[in-house]
Protein backbone atom coordinates (compact mmCIF):
# COMPACT_ATOMS: atom_id res chain seq x y z
CA UNK A 1 0.00 0.00 0.00
CA UNK A 2 1.58 3.11 -1.20
CA UNK A 3 1.40 6.53 1.48
CA UNK A 4 1.76 9.77 0.54
CA UNK A 5 2.69 12.48 3.09
CA UNK A 6 4.87 15.59 4.27
CA UNK A 7 7.92 14.78 5.24
CA UNK A 8 7.82 16.88 7.84
CA UNK A 9 5.89 15.76 10.37
CA UNK A 10 7.08 12.38 9.96
CA UNK A 11 11.08 13.02 10.14
CA UNK A 12 10.53 15.21 12.81
CA UNK A 13 9.78 12.11 15.07
CA UNK A 14 11.24 9.34 13.20
CA UNK A 15 14.41 8.62 13.90
CA UNK A 16 14.54 5.79 11.20
CA UNK A 17 12.72 7.99 8.59
CA UNK A 18 14.95 10.50 9.23
CA UNK A 19 18.39 8.93 8.94
CA UNK A 20 16.68 7.40 5.69
CA UNK A 21 15.69 10.32 3.90
CA UNK A 22 18.20 12.61 4.43
CA UNK A 23 21.08 9.98 3.72
CA UNK A 24 19.48 9.32 0.40
CA UNK A 25 19.75 13.37 -0.35
CA UNK A 26 23.13 13.88 0.68
CA UNK A 27 24.24 10.73 -0.88
CA UNK A 28 22.26 11.66 -4.19
CA UNK A 29 20.18 9.27 -4.68
CA UNK A 30 16.97 9.57 -6.48
CA UNK A 31 13.54 7.31 -7.81
CA UNK A 32 14.03 7.40 -11.39
CA UNK A 33 11.16 9.69 -13.08
CA UNK A 34 9.86 10.65 -9.53
CA UNK A 35 9.37 13.95 -8.31
CA UNK A 36 9.23 12.87 -4.89
CA UNK A 37 11.40 9.72 -3.14
CA UNK A 38 9.89 6.34 -2.50
CA UNK A 39 10.65 4.47 1.06
CA UNK A 40 9.28 1.30 1.11
CA UNK A 41 9.29 -0.68 4.76
CA UNK A 42 8.67 -4.34 3.96
CA UNK A 43 9.52 -5.33 7.72
CA UNK A 44 7.57 -2.83 9.83
CA UNK A 45 5.92 -4.65 12.43
CA UNK A 46 1.78 -4.46 12.15
CA UNK A 47 2.06 -3.73 8.30
CA UNK A 48 0.15 -1.05 6.54
CA UNK A 49 -2.60 -1.35 9.68
CA UNK A 50 -0.25 0.15 11.96
CA UNK A 51 1.93 2.48 9.82
CA UNK A 52 -1.24 4.24 9.18
CA UNK A 53 -1.71 4.51 12.89
CA UNK A 54 1.88 6.35 12.82
CA UNK A 55 0.95 8.60 10.15
CA UNK A 56 -1.85 9.83 12.40
CA UNK A 57 -0.05 10.12 15.74
CA UNK A 58 2.55 11.93 13.54
CA UNK A 59 -0.02 14.63 11.59
CA UNK A 60 -1.73 14.87 15.21
CA UNK A 61 -4.65 12.98 14.37
CA UNK A 62 -6.63 11.29 16.98
CA UNK A 63 -5.29 7.89 17.89
CA UNK A 64 -7.41 5.40 19.71
CA UNK A 65 -5.08 3.13 21.21
CA UNK A 66 -6.87 -0.55 22.17
CA UNK A 67 -5.79 -4.38 23.57
CA UNK A 68 -5.49 -5.36 19.88
CA UNK A 69 -3.44 -2.82 18.39
CA UNK A 70 -0.73 -1.65 20.90
CA UNK A 71 1.34 -4.48 20.53
CA UNK A 72 2.04 -3.60 17.11
CA UNK A 73 1.87 0.27 17.34
CA UNK A 74 4.68 -0.29 20.47
CA UNK A 75 6.60 -2.16 18.04
CA UNK A 76 6.33 -0.06 15.25
CA UNK A 77 7.18 2.76 17.21
CA UNK A 78 10.57 1.32 18.29
CA UNK A 79 11.65 0.18 14.51
CA UNK A 80 11.02 3.88 13.56
CA UNK A 81 13.12 5.18 16.64
CA UNK A 82 10.19 7.80 17.91
CA UNK A 83 11.68 8.18 21.36
CA UNK A 84 11.34 11.37 23.31
CA UNK A 85 15.17 12.36 21.94
CA UNK A 86 13.16 13.98 19.42
CA UNK A 87 10.01 15.14 20.47
CA UNK A 88 8.34 14.91 23.74
CA UNK A 89 5.40 12.88 24.51
CA UNK A 90 6.34 10.65 20.96
CA UNK A 91 5.14 7.61 20.21
CA UNK A 92 7.28 5.15 22.09
CA UNK A 93 6.77 7.05 25.51
CA UNK A 94 2.27 7.05 24.19
CA UNK A 95 2.24 3.27 24.02
CA UNK A 96 4.62 2.23 26.50
CA UNK A 97 2.02 4.06 29.22
CA UNK A 98 -1.35 2.79 27.56
CA UNK A 99 0.55 -0.98 27.62
CA UNK A 100 1.87 -0.63 31.26
CA UNK A 101 -1.98 0.13 31.96
CA UNK A 102 -3.43 -2.37 30.34
CA UNK A 103 -0.81 -5.01 32.36
CA UNK A 104 -2.25 -3.56 35.42
CA UNK A 105 -5.75 -3.24 34.84
CA UNK A 106 -6.95 -5.42 32.17
CA UNK A 107 -7.00 -9.29 32.24
CA UNK A 108 -8.98 -9.84 28.53
CA UNK A 109 -6.56 -7.14 27.07
CA UNK A 110 -3.61 -9.15 28.25
CA UNK A 111 -4.93 -12.12 25.87
CA UNK A 112 -5.48 -9.51 22.87
CA UNK A 113 -2.27 -8.42 23.17
CA UNK A 114 -0.79 -11.84 22.95
CA UNK A 115 -3.22 -12.65 20.76
CA UNK A 116 -1.62 -9.78 17.92
CA UNK A 117 2.20 -10.39 19.14
CA UNK A 118 1.67 -13.69 17.18
CA UNK A 119 2.59 -12.29 14.18
CA UNK A 120 5.28 -9.95 14.99
CA UNK A 121 6.83 -13.11 17.75
CA UNK A 122 10.40 -11.39 16.91
CA UNK A 123 10.12 -7.84 18.15
CA UNK A 124 7.29 -9.07 20.88
CA UNK A 125 10.20 -10.84 22.40
CA UNK A 126 12.86 -8.34 21.79
CA UNK A 127 10.53 -5.73 23.33
CA UNK A 128 9.60 -8.20 26.34
CA UNK A 129 6.01 -7.93 25.96
CA UNK A 130 5.76 -11.52 25.82
CA UNK A 131 7.61 -11.30 28.66
CA UNK A 132 5.55 -8.68 30.38
CA UNK A 133 2.34 -10.10 29.60
CA UNK A 134 3.08 -13.62 31.09
CA UNK A 135 4.16 -11.91 34.54
CA UNK A 136 1.24 -9.59 34.66
CA UNK A 137 -1.02 -13.01 33.94
CA UNK A 138 0.53 -15.13 36.11
CA UNK A 139 0.58 -12.30 38.90
CA UNK A 140 -3.35 -11.90 38.65
CA UNK A 141 -3.57 -15.97 38.08
CA UNK A 142 -1.96 -16.27 41.63
CA UNK A 143 -4.35 -13.48 43.54
CA UNK A 144 -6.59 -16.51 44.78
CA UNK A 145 -5.04 -17.76 47.80
CA UNK A 146 -6.07 -21.46 47.67
CA UNK A 147 -3.99 -21.42 44.16
CA UNK A 148 -0.41 -20.30 45.37
CA UNK A 149 1.90 -22.29 48.11
CA UNK A 150 3.45 -19.26 50.16
CA UNK A 151 4.34 -18.20 54.10
CA UNK A 152 1.99 -17.46 56.44
CA UNK A 153 2.47 -13.56 55.80
CA UNK A 154 2.51 -13.68 52.28
CA UNK A 155 -0.62 -15.74 52.40
CA UNK A 156 -2.12 -13.39 55.22
CA UNK A 157 -1.74 -10.53 53.26
CA UNK A 158 -3.06 -11.96 50.17
CA UNK A 159 -6.31 -12.98 51.98
CA UNK A 160 -6.78 -9.11 53.04
CA UNK A 161 -6.04 -8.10 49.57
CA UNK A 162 -8.93 -10.31 48.71
CA UNK A 163 -11.07 -9.43 51.55
CA UNK A 164 -10.52 -5.60 50.86
CA UNK A 165 -11.47 -5.58 47.37
CA UNK A 166 -14.58 -7.99 47.91
CA UNK A 167 -15.81 -5.32 50.83
CA UNK A 168 -15.89 -2.30 48.36
CA UNK A 169 -18.45 -4.32 46.40
CA UNK A 170 -22.04 -2.59 47.33
CA UNK A 171 -24.49 -4.69 45.98
CA UNK A 172 -26.65 -1.65 44.15
CA UNK A 173 -30.06 -3.52 44.83
CA UNK A 174 -30.40 -3.93 48.54
CA UNK A 175 -27.48 -1.45 49.79
CA UNK A 176 -25.67 -4.67 51.57
CA UNK A 177 -21.91 -5.46 51.14
CA UNK A 178 -21.95 -8.13 48.57
CA UNK A 179 -20.94 -11.73 49.54
CA UNK A 180 -18.21 -13.23 47.59
CA UNK A 181 -17.52 -16.58 46.95
CA UNK A 182 -14.01 -17.79 46.35
CA UNK A 183 -13.06 -18.24 43.20
CA UNK A 184 -11.94 -21.50 42.28
CA UNK A 185 -8.34 -22.57 41.36
CA UNK A 186 -8.95 -22.81 38.12
CA UNK A 187 -11.23 -19.77 36.99
CA UNK A 188 -7.79 -18.59 34.53
CA UNK A 189 -7.24 -21.75 32.46
CA UNK A 190 -10.12 -21.08 29.98
CA UNK A 191 -8.48 -17.84 28.73
CA UNK A 192 -4.67 -19.15 29.03
CA UNK A 193 -5.72 -22.40 26.86
CA UNK A 194 -6.30 -20.06 23.78
CA UNK A 195 -3.14 -18.99 23.59
CA UNK A 196 -0.29 -20.21 21.26
CA UNK A 197 2.40 -22.99 22.38
CA UNK A 198 5.04 -20.79 23.00
CA UNK A 199 2.78 -18.15 24.73
CA UNK A 200 1.31 -20.53 27.03
CA UNK A 201 4.47 -21.94 27.71
CA UNK A 202 5.35 -18.80 29.05
CA UNK A 203 2.65 -18.26 31.24
CA UNK A 204 3.28 -21.33 32.65
CA UNK A 205 6.77 -20.76 33.55
CA UNK A 206 5.92 -17.49 35.29
CA UNK A 207 3.28 -19.15 36.86
CA UNK A 208 5.52 -21.60 38.39
CA UNK A 209 8.07 -19.11 39.37
CA UNK A 210 5.43 -17.57 41.35
CA UNK A 211 4.65 -20.61 43.26
CA UNK A 212 1.56 -21.58 41.95
CA UNK A 213 0.64 -24.68 43.03
CA UNK A 214 2.22 -28.08 40.84
CA UNK A 215 -1.42 -29.85 40.72
CA UNK A 216 -3.23 -26.60 39.46
CA UNK A 217 -0.34 -26.12 36.80
CA UNK A 218 -1.03 -29.65 35.67
CA UNK A 219 -4.63 -29.17 35.57
CA UNK A 220 -4.20 -26.48 33.49
CA UNK A 221 -1.43 -27.86 30.78
CA UNK A 222 -4.15 -30.34 30.88
CA UNK A 223 -6.94 -28.55 30.12
CA UNK A 224 -4.95 -26.42 26.93
CA UNK A 225 -3.73 -30.38 25.57
CA UNK A 226 -7.61 -30.85 25.71
CA UNK A 227 -8.23 -28.28 23.60
CA UNK A 228 -5.46 -28.24 21.45
CA UNK A 229 -6.00 -32.17 20.49
CA UNK A 230 -9.62 -31.37 19.58
CA UNK A 231 -8.07 -28.56 16.84
CA UNK A 232 -5.42 -30.88 15.73
CA UNK A 233 -6.88 -34.59 15.54
CA UNK A 234 -7.95 -34.35 12.19
CA UNK A 235 -4.12 -33.89 11.16
CA UNK A 236 -2.92 -35.97 13.71
CA UNK A 237 -0.92 -38.62 11.14
CA UNK A 238 0.01 -36.01 9.07
CA UNK A 239 4.13 -36.27 9.44
CA UNK A 240 4.98 -33.23 7.01
CA UNK A 241 3.78 -31.10 9.84
CA UNK A 242 6.18 -30.27 11.99
CA UNK A 243 4.21 -28.06 14.35
CA UNK A 244 2.47 -30.86 16.44
CA UNK A 245 5.32 -32.89 17.09
CA UNK A 246 7.19 -29.45 19.03
CA UNK A 247 4.03 -28.98 20.66
CA UNK A 248 4.28 -32.29 22.01
CA UNK A 249 8.14 -31.96 23.09
CA UNK A 250 6.98 -28.45 24.62
CA UNK A 251 4.35 -29.89 26.76
CA UNK A 252 6.87 -32.77 27.94
CA UNK A 253 9.68 -29.87 28.75
CA UNK A 254 6.71 -27.99 31.04
CA UNK A 255 5.22 -30.61 32.71
CA UNK A 256 5.60 -30.20 36.30
CA UNK A 257 7.90 -32.73 38.26
CA UNK A 258 6.35 -33.49 41.14
CA UNK A 259 4.55 -37.13 40.92
CA UNK A 260 0.82 -36.17 41.34
CA UNK A 261 0.51 -32.99 39.36
CA UNK A 262 -1.03 -34.96 36.43
CA UNK A 263 -2.81 -38.09 36.27
CA UNK A 264 -2.11 -41.27 34.67
CA UNK A 265 -4.66 -41.12 32.06
CA UNK A 266 -3.32 -37.23 30.63
CA UNK A 267 0.42 -38.98 30.49
CA UNK A 268 -0.77 -41.99 28.58
CA UNK A 269 -2.83 -39.79 26.04
CA UNK A 270 0.53 -37.60 25.93
CA UNK A 271 2.63 -40.62 25.21
CA UNK A 272 0.43 -42.30 22.78
CA UNK A 273 0.39 -39.03 20.66
CA UNK A 274 4.10 -38.56 20.97
CA UNK A 275 4.79 -41.86 19.82
CA UNK A 276 2.58 -40.99 16.63
CA UNK A 277 4.21 -37.81 16.21
CA UNK A 278 7.79 -39.29 16.77
CA UNK A 279 8.66 -36.79 19.42
CA UNK A 280 12.50 -36.94 20.60
CA UNK A 281 13.51 -40.55 21.41
CA UNK A 282 14.91 -39.06 24.79
CA UNK A 283 11.81 -36.95 25.78
CA UNK A 284 9.88 -40.09 24.86
CA UNK A 285 11.42 -41.99 27.37
CA UNK A 286 11.25 -39.68 30.14
CA UNK A 287 7.44 -39.23 29.63
CA UNK A 288 7.23 -43.59 29.51
CA UNK A 289 9.01 -44.06 32.74
CA UNK A 290 6.89 -41.08 34.24
CA UNK A 291 3.86 -43.01 33.42
CA UNK A 292 5.60 -46.33 34.20
CA UNK A 293 6.38 -44.93 37.77
CA UNK A 294 2.29 -44.00 38.31
CA UNK A 295 1.22 -47.52 37.68
CA UNK A 296 1.35 -48.65 41.59
CA UNK A 297 -0.81 -45.83 42.18
CA UNK A 298 -3.69 -45.94 39.70
CA UNK A 299 -6.41 -47.77 38.82
CA UNK A 300 -7.42 -49.99 35.98
CA UNK A 301 -9.56 -47.33 34.53
CA UNK A 302 -6.88 -44.53 34.10
CA UNK A 303 -5.53 -47.18 31.56
CA UNK A 304 -7.89 -47.05 29.28
CA UNK A 305 -6.57 -45.13 26.02
CA UNK A 306 -8.95 -45.19 22.89
CA UNK A 307 -7.35 -45.95 19.33
CA UNK A 308 -8.92 -44.10 16.62
CA UNK A 309 -6.78 -45.87 13.77
CA UNK A 310 -9.70 -47.97 11.89
CA UNK A 311 -12.56 -50.68 12.74
CA UNK A 312 -10.06 -53.71 12.87
CA UNK A 313 -8.20 -52.13 15.78
CA UNK A 314 -8.83 -52.95 19.17
CA UNK A 315 -11.57 -50.32 20.81
CA UNK A 316 -8.31 -49.43 23.87
CA UNK A 317 -4.73 -49.12 23.09
CA UNK A 318 -3.31 -52.34 24.70
CA UNK A 319 0.21 -52.44 23.12
CA UNK A 320 0.32 -48.42 24.92
CA UNK A 321 0.20 -50.41 28.48
CA UNK A 322 2.16 -53.38 27.37
CA UNK A 323 4.99 -50.82 26.70
CA UNK A 324 4.38 -48.94 29.83
CA UNK A 325 4.08 -52.30 32.12
CA UNK A 326 7.52 -53.39 30.53
CA UNK A 327 8.99 -49.94 31.17
CA UNK A 328 8.24 -50.24 34.64
CA UNK A 329 9.60 -53.77 35.17
CA UNK A 330 12.92 -52.03 34.15
CA UNK A 331 12.58 -49.61 36.38
CA UNK A 332 11.69 -51.17 39.56
CA UNK A 333 13.67 -54.60 38.96
CA UNK A 334 16.10 -53.40 40.92
CA UNK A 335 14.13 -52.04 43.35
CA UNK A 336 13.03 -54.42 46.24
CA UNK A 337 10.42 -52.35 47.98
CA UNK A 338 8.83 -51.62 44.62
CA UNK A 339 4.71 -52.40 44.63
CA UNK A 340 4.58 -54.72 42.02
CA UNK A 341 1.82 -57.08 43.40
CA UNK A 342 -0.51 -54.13 43.29
CA UNK A 343 0.54 -53.13 39.33
CA UNK A 344 -0.05 -57.12 38.68
CA UNK A 345 -3.60 -56.49 40.09
CA UNK A 346 -4.17 -53.61 38.10
CA UNK A 347 -3.05 -54.85 34.87
CA UNK A 348 -5.48 -58.09 35.36
CA UNK A 349 -8.23 -55.83 35.92
CA UNK A 350 -7.43 -53.60 32.85
CA UNK A 351 -7.60 -57.18 30.92
CA UNK A 352 -10.57 -57.85 32.03
CA UNK A 353 -11.79 -54.80 30.68
CA UNK A 354 -10.10 -54.74 27.56
CA UNK A 355 -10.88 -58.80 27.01
CA UNK A 356 -14.80 -58.42 25.61
CA UNK A 357 -12.95 -56.31 22.64
CA UNK A 358 -13.45 -58.75 19.85
CA UNK A 359 -10.37 -56.81 17.77
CA UNK A 360 -8.08 -57.66 20.91
CA UNK A 361 -5.43 -59.56 19.15
CA UNK A 362 -4.44 -62.84 21.21
CA UNK A 363 -0.91 -61.65 20.84
CA UNK A 364 -1.28 -58.38 22.66
CA UNK A 365 -3.52 -60.38 25.38
CA UNK A 366 -0.74 -62.92 26.09
CA UNK A 367 2.19 -60.30 25.83
CA UNK A 368 0.30 -58.06 28.38
CA UNK A 369 -0.30 -61.12 30.94
CA UNK A 370 3.16 -62.19 30.87
CA UNK A 371 5.04 -58.88 30.75
CA UNK A 372 5.08 -58.62 34.36
CA UNK A 373 7.62 -61.53 36.46
CA UNK A 374 6.10 -64.46 37.81
CA UNK A 375 6.65 -63.43 41.33
CA UNK A 376 4.52 -60.62 40.66
CA UNK A 377 1.42 -62.49 41.58
CA UNK A 378 1.23 -64.71 44.64
CA UNK A 379 -2.81 -65.24 43.01
CA UNK A 380 -3.83 -65.89 39.78
CA UNK A 381 -7.89 -65.88 40.43
CA UNK A 382 -7.94 -62.36 38.57
CA UNK A 383 -5.98 -63.47 35.91
CA UNK A 384 -7.64 -66.83 35.20
CA UNK A 385 -10.77 -64.72 35.24
CA UNK A 386 -9.76 -61.93 32.39
CA UNK A 387 -8.51 -64.99 30.47
CA UNK A 388 -11.63 -66.55 30.89
CA UNK A 389 -13.34 -63.72 29.70
CA UNK A 390 -11.22 -63.28 26.44
CA UNK A 391 -11.82 -66.52 25.91
CA UNK A 392 -15.58 -66.47 25.90
CA UNK A 393 -15.63 -63.15 23.66
CA UNK A 394 -13.39 -65.19 21.43
CA UNK A 395 -15.04 -68.47 20.82
CA UNK A 396 -13.57 -69.30 17.72
CA UNK A 397 -10.24 -69.12 18.40
CA UNK A 398 -7.33 -72.38 17.88
CA UNK A 399 -6.28 -74.44 20.38
CA UNK A 400 -2.82 -72.94 19.61
CA UNK A 401 -4.46 -69.49 20.31
CA UNK A 402 -6.17 -70.66 23.40
CA UNK A 403 -2.73 -71.72 24.67
CA UNK A 404 -1.12 -69.09 23.89
CA UNK A 405 -4.07 -66.96 25.85
CA UNK A 406 -3.73 -69.11 29.34
CA UNK A 407 -0.08 -70.00 28.81
CA UNK A 408 0.40 -67.66 32.20
CA UNK A 409 -2.08 -69.00 34.23
CA UNK A 410 -0.33 -71.05 37.12
CA UNK A 411 -2.51 -73.66 38.74
CA UNK A 412 -0.62 -73.85 42.16
CA UNK A 413 -1.75 -69.85 42.40
CA UNK A 414 -5.22 -70.59 42.22
CA UNK A 415 -7.63 -70.88 44.74
CA UNK A 416 -9.64 -74.03 44.92
CA UNK A 417 -12.76 -72.37 43.88
CA UNK A 418 -10.72 -71.28 40.88
CA UNK A 419 -9.47 -74.61 40.23
CA UNK A 420 -12.96 -76.26 40.04
CA UNK A 421 -14.13 -73.60 37.89
CA UNK A 422 -11.45 -74.03 35.69
CA UNK A 423 -11.80 -78.28 35.52
CA UNK A 424 -15.34 -77.82 34.29
CA UNK A 425 -14.22 -75.04 31.78
CA UNK A 426 -14.58 -76.45 28.67
CA UNK A 427 -13.75 -72.55 27.02
CA UNK A 428 -9.53 -73.60 28.23
CA UNK A 429 -7.55 -75.94 26.26
CA UNK A 430 -7.77 -79.25 26.27
CA UNK A 431 -4.39 -80.03 28.07
CA UNK A 432 -4.58 -77.26 30.44
CA UNK A 433 -7.75 -79.47 31.42
CA UNK A 434 -5.92 -82.31 31.13
CA UNK A 435 -3.25 -80.97 33.36
CA UNK A 436 -5.00 -79.50 36.17
CA UNK A 437 -7.31 -82.33 36.89
CA UNK A 438 -4.22 -84.54 36.94
CA UNK A 439 -2.48 -82.15 39.09
CA UNK A 440 -5.90 -82.02 41.06
CA UNK A 441 -5.52 -85.77 41.57
CA UNK A 442 -1.94 -85.74 42.57
CA UNK A 443 -2.78 -83.12 45.62
CA UNK A 444 -5.36 -85.68 46.54
CA UNK A 445 -2.55 -88.62 46.57
CA UNK A 446 0.07 -86.64 48.72
CA UNK A 447 -2.77 -85.82 51.10
CA UNK A 448 -3.33 -89.70 51.96
CA UNK A 449 0.51 -89.58 52.65
CA UNK A 450 -0.81 -87.14 56.06
CA UNK A 451 -2.07 -89.61 59.04
CA UNK A 452 -4.64 -87.12 59.43
CA UNK A 453 -5.66 -86.58 56.36
CA UNK A 454 -9.40 -86.99 54.89
CA UNK A 455 -9.97 -87.33 51.01
CA UNK A 456 -13.11 -88.23 48.90
CA UNK A 457 -12.88 -91.21 46.79
CA UNK A 458 -13.72 -90.08 43.42
CA UNK A 459 -14.96 -93.96 41.99
CA UNK A 460 -16.78 -94.87 45.18
CA UNK A 461 -17.73 -91.21 46.28
CA UNK A 462 -16.80 -92.83 49.99
CA UNK A 463 -14.93 -91.34 52.92
CA UNK A 464 -11.42 -93.47 54.24
CA UNK A 465 -9.67 -92.83 56.98
CA UNK A 466 -5.85 -93.47 56.20
CA UNK A 467 -4.64 -95.84 58.77
CA UNK A 468 -2.18 -94.99 61.05
CA UNK A 469 0.35 -98.43 61.16
CA UNK A 470 2.46 -98.10 58.63
CA UNK A 471 2.20 -101.72 56.53
CA UNK A 472 -2.00 -101.01 56.58
CA UNK A 473 -1.05 -97.28 55.89
CA UNK A 474 1.34 -98.49 52.50
CA UNK A 475 -1.29 -100.94 51.32
CA UNK A 476 -4.26 -98.54 51.27
CA UNK A 477 -1.93 -95.94 49.45
CA UNK A 478 -1.17 -98.23 46.97
CA UNK A 479 -4.68 -99.10 46.21
CA UNK A 480 -6.15 -96.28 46.57
CA UNK A 481 -3.47 -94.68 43.55
CA UNK A 482 -3.72 -98.01 41.60
CA UNK A 483 -8.20 -96.57 41.32
CA UNK A 484 -6.69 -93.22 40.54
CA UNK A 485 -4.45 -94.05 37.96
CA UNK A 486 -7.26 -95.62 36.34
CA UNK A 487 -9.78 -93.01 36.73
CA UNK A 488 -7.08 -90.60 35.10
CA UNK A 489 -6.75 -93.00 31.71
CA UNK A 490 -10.16 -92.95 31.53
CA UNK A 491 -10.43 -88.73 32.13
CA UNK A 492 -7.57 -88.99 29.16
CA UNK A 493 -9.59 -90.81 26.98
CA UNK A 494 -12.31 -88.64 27.39
CA UNK A 495 -10.97 -85.46 27.11
CA UNK A 496 -9.37 -86.97 23.62
CA UNK A 497 -12.87 -87.26 22.44
CA UNK A 498 -13.94 -84.31 23.61
CA UNK A 499 -11.20 -82.63 21.98
CA UNK A 500 -12.00 -84.47 18.99
CA UNK A 501 -15.81 -83.31 18.74
CA UNK A 502 -14.44 -79.36 19.36
CA UNK A 503 -12.24 -79.42 16.20
CA UNK A 504 -15.19 -81.25 14.44
CA UNK A 505 -17.25 -78.09 15.73
CA UNK A 506 -14.41 -75.90 14.78
CA UNK A 507 -14.57 -76.94 11.26
CA UNK A 508 -18.18 -77.10 10.99
CA UNK A 509 -18.15 -73.38 12.36
CA UNK A 510 -15.55 -71.97 9.86
CA UNK A 511 -17.11 -73.36 7.08
CA UNK A 512 -20.76 -71.97 8.11
CA UNK A 513 -18.91 -68.58 8.01
CA UNK A 514 -17.47 -69.24 4.85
Amino acid sequence: MLFFFVQLPMVSRSGYLNSLIFNRRNNGEADAGMSVPIIQLDSLPGGCQTFELVVKFCYGLSVNLTGSNIAPLYCAAHFLEMGEDLKQGNLISRTEAFLSFLMLSSWKDMFRILKNCEAISAWAEELKILERCSESIAWKACMDPQAISCGDDEAQCLNVLTNNFNESKINTKDGAVGSHTEAESNWWFEDVSRLRIDHFIKVINAVKNRGMRSDVIGSCIIKWTEKWLLRIKKNIHDHLNEEPRVTIESLVKVLPTEKDSVCCNFLLHLLKVGMVMNINPELLMVLEKRVALLLESCSAGDLMVKNHHGDKDSVYDANLIIRVVEAYVSCVSSNSISRISVVASVVDEYLALVSMDSNLSVKSFQLLAEALPEAARSCHDRLYRAMDAYLKSHPILTEEERESVCRAMDYHKLSQEARKHAMRNDRLPSNFMVRFILLDHLNMARSMVDDTSRFQRTKTQAFITVSKSPAKNLIRTQKELEIMKQEVKRLKLQLNDLQLCRLELQKKVKRGAR
